[in-house]
């Protein structure tokens, strides 16, 4: 039998849509069996390999590196999942949009808000480039699958995986599988 290539990323988002794929406790043995995990933040690869059959993509688009990485995602895999309201729809990532722009997001975070060190970090490799607005992953590329949530729970996300495994889409209709939030 031939593993799926399964990757997770984390963008612009709090982690907690990976948090919840952990809670799928035991399952992720019987997910282990079936697929090989080619690229995580729980795992450290460092290059996005070619050939990914399915992943689940965490977060908004808030910077360059964001950017560069789900161009590259969607060029080397068959299926995308946007996995959490931040990917759905910018979520709470996208509140920086309120600022105005990158540069007065990082005037209020880094001056104006600041208690000591008030100033913009400015060494290379600090601060990735911020984009001027924060775009949930639709916005740049096609997805394949929406999976909301804040984060999605685990029995959600198996829901969302399981077909997957079998070959089938998923059927993301009803409110236990579209709820935001």
């Amino acid at each position: 039998m031939t593993k799926i290539k399964l990757a997770t990323v984390w963008l612009g988002g709090c982690s907690g849509c990976h948090m919840s794929f952990l809670d799928l406790d035991e399952w992720l043995i019987d997910l282990a069996a079936q697929v090989d995990i080619v690229y995580s933040p729980i795992a450290d690869i460092k290059e996005y390999p070619e050939g990914v059959d399915v992943v689940l993509v965490e977060g908004a688009i808030a910077n360059e590196e964001h950017l560069e990485l789900i161009h590259k995602i969607r060029k080397r895999t068959k299926t995308i999942i946007s996995f959490g309201d931040c990917a759905v729809t910018g979520n709470i990532t996208a509140l920086r949009n309120l600022a105005g722009g990158a540069e007065p997001a990082l005037q209020l975070a880094y001056v104006q808000e600041a208690d000591i060190n008030q100033q913009i970090p400015h060494s290379p490799g600090i601060v990735p480039p911020l984009l001027d607005r924060v775009v949930p992953v639709h916005k740049v590329v096609d997805v394949d699958i929406y999976l909301p949530g804040c984060p999605p729970s685990a029995s959600r996300i198996k829901a969302a995986i399981e077909p997957l495994l079998r070959g089938e889409k998923p059927a993301m209709d009803g409110r236990n599988m579209i709820k935001f939030g």
